[in-house]
This record gives C-alpha cells, sequence and structure tokens, in this order.
C-alpha cells in the first residue's frame, strides 16, 4: 500500500467507523493517535481525491480527533506491531457450483423484498399500486449493512431483522436461558428488543412460545376467569335437599374437637352438633336424631368425599330410606357450596363470642344456631322470624303453597343473576376426549415447599360430564379419575418450527 503514515491512519478510521456504522451514527466519538497530523487532514483544502472522499464519509459522524502519546496509547501501539501473513485465509475460488443450485434456498426471509428493493431498487411486478405504496412507505425505516438488515424502530433504536429460522432461537434464549427467567409475554418481548432484535409479529410469536412453554404452563396460578360455568341447585320442596359436613378440628371444649353441619337448600334451616369424633357412627346419629326424625327423610344429601360420609353403614342407611347420595367432586368445595357458607357464617359468630381462650365454643354453639336461624336471608321472602308466629299465622299457612312458590321464584332469579355475573367473567373451556389437560396441585400437596409447581401433567381427558366434570387419565400408571374443570387447563405443545423449502426460478423485477 503505498499510502504515507497519514494516509493510513486516517483509512484505518474511516474503516472503523463504516464497519460499526449502525452503532456510531448519532453518538460523539473521540479518536485517540499519537499522529497529531491526522486531526489536520480533516480542514485541509487542497487535499487530493482521495482524503477528500474519505472526509466526506467521516462528516457523517460526531468526530473528535485527540492526541495521545505512543507511550499512553499501548493498546494500538501493540496491535499495529503484530506480525502476520498478508493473506492467510486466501484459498482458491470453487466455481463450479451447479447452476440449478443457485435458485434454491431453504427458506424464504421475511424481508426478502426488502433487501432486493434497497440492493437493486426493484420491486416484484405482480404487486398491485396499493401494495407498492404501502411498501415504500415501510421501507424508508430500513437500511442494508451486508450481510444484515436493519430496522430504525419507533423507540429510536437501530434493530437488526431476524430471519424466519433464527426467530425460535432468539426467543428460547430471551424466554429459557439464564438471562430469560421465564417471563411474561411483555417482559420477554422487551428483553428481545432490548437485545437489538426485531421481525413484524414478534409479539405474536412471542405469546404463543410463552403459552406453550411447559415450564410456565407448570406453574400458573387458577385465576377467576380459570372456572367453569355456574350450575346452581333449584330445589322447589322445603328439607328436599341437605348439604352435610364438618368443621374442624376446633380446640378442645369439654372433649369436644368437631362440628357436623346440615343444610336445607330451600329454607337455608341449619342443624349443627358438637362431636366428639368425626366417624361414620356421628354421622349416622346426626342424620336420625337432627334430620329424618325433625325434617323428614330427604330426597338427596350432598356431601364431600370423607370416608365419614363414603361408606357402606351410611350407604345401607341411604338405601333404606331411599335417599340419593351425592358426592361433590374432589378439591372442589364449590359443589357443596351452601354448606361451605353456613360453615363460614356459624365460625364468624362463633369467633366473636367465644372467650379469649376459646374453650367454650360448644356451650357457644347453641346461640350461634338461633342468631344463624333468626337471621334475615336477603335472597327470600320470608323467614323464621318472631312475627311469623303472630295472629297471621293461620292466614300464612293457608298461602304457604304461594309463599314457597314465591321463595323458589325468588331463589331462581337470584340464582340466574348471579350465574350471569359469574360467568360472564370466566374464560369458556371445553374438553375434548384425548385431550392433554395439566391438573393444579396446589392442594395436594404433592411436593413440600413455595419453590414446588403449581401444576402436574400432562394427563389425557377420558370422559366429560355434564356441569363442568372431567375424568382425566394418569399416562404413566393408568389411574383414572375425577375432578372439576375449574383445576384443569389445556396443555400445549411446543412449537416446532419445519424448513420450508421454496424454488425461486427466473425471478421477474421491475425496471
Amino acid at each position: 500500500m503505498n499510502y504515507s503514515t497519514t494516509e493510513k491512519e486516517l483509512l484505518a478510521v474511516v474503516f472503523a467507523l463504516d464497519k460499526f456504522r449502525a452503532y456510531l451514527v448519532g453518538s460523539p466519538i473521540v479518536v485517540f493517535t499519537d499522529h497529531a497530523a491526522l486531526k489536520y487532514l480533516l480542514t485541509k483544502k487542497d487535499a487530493k481525491a482521495r482524503l477528500i472522499r474519505w472526509i466526506l464519509l467521516l462528516q457523517e459522524f460526531d468526530i473528535t480527533i485527540k492526541d495521545k502519546k505512543g507511550v499512553e496509547n499501548v493498546v494500538a501501539d501493540h496491535l499495529s506491531r503484530l506480525v502476520f501473513d498478508e493473506n492467510p485465509h486466501l484459498q482458491p475460488i470453487n466455481d463450479s457450483l451447479p447452476d440449478e443450485q443457485l435458485f434454491v434456498v431453504t427458506e424464504l426471509p421475511w424481508f426478502a423484498n426488502i433487501v432486493n428493493y434497497l440492493v437493486t431498487g426493484k420491486i416484484p411486478l405482480d404487486w398491485s399500486s396499493q401494495d407498492r405504496k404501502k411498501f415504500l412507505v415501510e421501507v424508508r425505516s430500513f437500511f442494508w449493512d451486508d450481510p444484515y438488515l436493519f430496522k430504525y424502530c419507533a423507540d429510536q433504536i437501530y434493530r437488526r431483522c431476524v430471519p424466519n429460522n433464527e426467530m425460535h432461537d432468539v426467543i428460547s434464549f430471551c424466554h429459557n436461558e439464564a438471562c430469560g427467567g421465564h417471563f411474561s409475554v411483555k417482559k420477554t418481548a422487551a428483553k428481545i428488543l432490548q437485545c437489538g432484535f426485531y421481525w413484524p409479529i414478534l409479539f405474536k410469536d412471542t405469546y404463543a412460545y410463552c403459552r406453550s412453554c411447559e415450564r410456565c404452563q407448570n406453574l400458573g396460578a387458577i385465576t377467576r376467569r380459570n372456572m367453569m360455568p355456574l350450575n346452581p341447585i333449584l330445589i322447589i320442596e322445603i328439607f328436599d335437599c341437605w348439604g352435610i359436613d364438618f368443621m374442624g378440628s376446633f380446640p378442645s371444649s369439654f372433649g369436644y374437637l368437631y362440628i357436623l353441619v346440615g343444610i336445607d337448600y330451600v329454607s337455608k334451616w341449619v342443624e349443627a352438633v358438637p362431636c366428639q369424633k368425626n366417624d361414620h357412627r356421628t354421622v349416622l346419629k346426626f342424620l336420625k336424631e337432627n334430620i329424618f326424625s325433625r325434617h323428614g327423610t330427604p330426597r338427596a344429601i350432598i356431601s364431600d368425599g370423607g370416608k365419614h360420609f363414603c361408606n357402606k353403614p351410611f350407604e345401607a342407611l341411604m338405601k333404606k330410606y331411599g335417599v340419593t347420595h351425592k358426592v361433590a367432586t374432589p378439591y372442589h368445595p364449590q359443589t357443596s357450596g351452601q354448606v361451605e357458607l353456613a360453615n363460614r357464617e356459624i365460625k364468624q359468630i362463633l369467633r366473636k363470642t367465644v372467650n379469649p381462650n376459646r374453650k367454650d365454643w360448644s356451650l357457644r354453639l347453641t346461640d350461634a344456631l338461633w342468631a344463624y336461624r333468626t337471621g334475615f336471608k336477603p335472597r327470600l321472602t320470608f323467614n323464621f322470624g318472631l312475627n311469623d308466629a303472630s295472629s297471621l299465622r293461620k292466614l300464612q299457612l293457608n298461602e304457604l303453597e304461594e309463599i314457597r312458590n314465591e321463595a323458589y321464584e325468588n331463589s331462581r332469579i337470584y340464582k340466574e343473576r348471579m350465574k350471569v355475573f359469574h360467568d360472564k367473567k370466566i374464560l369458556r373451556k371445553t374438553f375434548e376426549l384425548g385431550q392433554k389437560v395439566l391438573l393444579s396441585n396446589s392442594r395436594l400437596h404433592l411436593f413440600p415447599g413455595k419453590l414446588r409447581s403449581r401444576w402436574t401433567g400432562p394427563f389425557v381427558v377420558k370422559r366429560v360430564f355434564p356441569f363442568g366434570a372431567v375424568e382425566i387419565e394418569d399416562p404413566e400408571n393408568g389411574n383414572v379419575f375425577k375432578v372439576n374443570g375449574q383445576r384443569l387447563k389445556p396443555f400445549l405443545e411446543n412449537i416446532v418450527l419445519e424448513d420450508e423449502t421454496i424454488s425461486l426460478e427466473n425471478p421477474v423485477y421491475e425496471d
């Protein structure tokens, strides 16, 4: 190279700025050199044509040249003294490539037309005038720096355009790897933009990838929108349907540890007794003494799946009196929500009336039942109040059927309104046979500690029942069990990108 030392150093500056132009445009640049004559070349008027071209290229940058002694500028001085072969990577040109392979690509990048226009200035002939106008407006924010295409984004940052075959790897790196953290869609997309990458459907692809991430699916929480549609229980006859449940254990009160509660689904009448044990003998005694002998045999009894309710003596008693026993879905207390509501209200009354040592709750239970039974129920138009024992009682007895129908209608209207209010805030979920789903194990305690996975699976749907119950199978051991659809969510397989082969023979461009 027959350049002077000053010209060689200026050429090195021009080469470096051109190489890193995408990162240096718009930023102040300081060049340190031990060749003081270099900074005077920028202001020289009678320079050679070659120097003028270089100076014009440098005017695009905000550059300042400062002097620095060679002793202090040790890094650049050391690199300039390295010995190397002049052409270490020189290889003969292979021009034996078959012609038929020149127009075959494994995948056409989404920005192919943009690059063709920036390089050749040509637009495909088969485009409409509207497509051309739209393309010419959008292409202004792109520029080509071989071999990469960059886009000037809305936040005034240049980002490299990613081809189709690299999108999956970029999202995986920003979501799964050490710097990813398995964040949400917006945070993952923001990290991709922060890393300097861009493509037109970045947020859409990120959303699809994050939804199908198995780790994220296993740790998601059950939200209100994940519930199944509400299915209220409507019973027209009083004392025809009862819900029963155990409360406890409580602090020992004269040997009592539990409370057995029963509630009628129509009148909301509550029966409750303190118990020393929560076994089937206590349940059978409660049904005979507090429900069957006082209110007659009901048509149905709803309970959870505890051993004190699901056993042979209990089923024998139900069969003897012709009562249907309905078992609530496991880990779904909303199935027997009426008795759960009664449990909560009785607990609140006891919590406010017991002594500080809380050992007299068994004595306060009778008063709590009195308060609960005589309390006003806003969903019904009649109550078990003192006014009903007045002189109007005879007239009310004659109108009892009408009052019952009115109470049923009011209950139906209230539950319909409650169903509409509940269902409009949930996501409609439908399960199909053979579909893979994840099961929430937040109540199962399969894994101790705060870092346990909230979802387990996937399981396979074997049967879909009405009113939200779903039967699923564990593919590992073949176990089949029933759960409520609220505790399930669809399992999404990871996205697998398939290569696309496109033949580009005889391309036609506009002159």
